[in-house]
């Protein structure tokens, strides 16, 4: 395969809305159809941008508080998709996924929301990203054919690469992306398990072998 992929279909869904406007109009000039849930939907339709909701995509609506929304084949189906290996086209086909080929998703503010000693355990709890990282790591794994965007600091980056290749990423940036997604999932995974290992007072040696 060609290390340049055009971007057709993108998902959103960003805590973090610094600078979304702007770059999901940059996509919209493209005729990138944008997919988006909750929150990051809503800022989008505001803002005059055509979003089509995750529930017309997975048939099912955003359910228990968001908890659930985008951990549905569809969705990782589209991302996870091998597009040049028959089998994988045919399963799309047959159960009617779409391709995903660009994935903006910034995780739940866990650090910031522990970093206030008023915090209760509740409170950190759900903003424990369950979603986010699913969709971080199945785009990063597949970046031969997935753009995944995890930082508002990317979009300047990411949007001129679009614009200088009509629509597409390459390889290049893709790896690049994929090399920052997983540094993103392990630094928020690992402040999870600090936080509970304090919390609980767990140590590594509690561990069951």
């Amino acid at each position: 395969m060609s290390g340049i992929v055009n971007i057709k279909t993108a998902l959103v869904s960003v805590s973090d809305k610094t600078d979304l406007v702007p770059f999901a109009r940059h996509l919209e000039t493209y005729q990138v159809k944008i997919i988006s849930t909750g929150g990051t939907a809503k800022v989008l339709t505001e803002a005059g941008i055509q979003v089509t909701p995750i529930e017309q995509i997975t048939g099912f609506p955003e359910m228990m508080d968001g908890r659930v929304k985008t951990l549905h084949p569809k969705v990782h189906g589209g991302l996870l998709a091998i597009r040049d290996k028959t089998s994988h086209a045919q399963a799309m086909t047959q159960h009617g996924i779409t391709p995903i080929d660009l994935v903006c998703v910034n995780l739940y503010p866990f650090e910031r929301t522990i970093a206030d000693s008023q915090v209760t355990e509740a409170e950190a709890i759900e903003q424990i990203d369950i979603g986010g990282p699913s969709m971080v790591r199945s785009s990063a794994k597949n970046h031969l054919f997935v753009t995944c965007v995890t930082d508002p600091e990317q979009y300047d980056e990411v949007t001129n690469e679009i614009t200088a290749n009509n629509g597409a990423t390459t390889l290049t940036l893709r790896q690049k992306l994929a090399t920052a997604a997983f540094m993103r999932t392990a630094a928020y995974d690992t402040a999870i398990t600090r936080w509970m290992a304090e919390r609980w007072n767990v140590s590594p040696t509690d561990r069951e072998s």
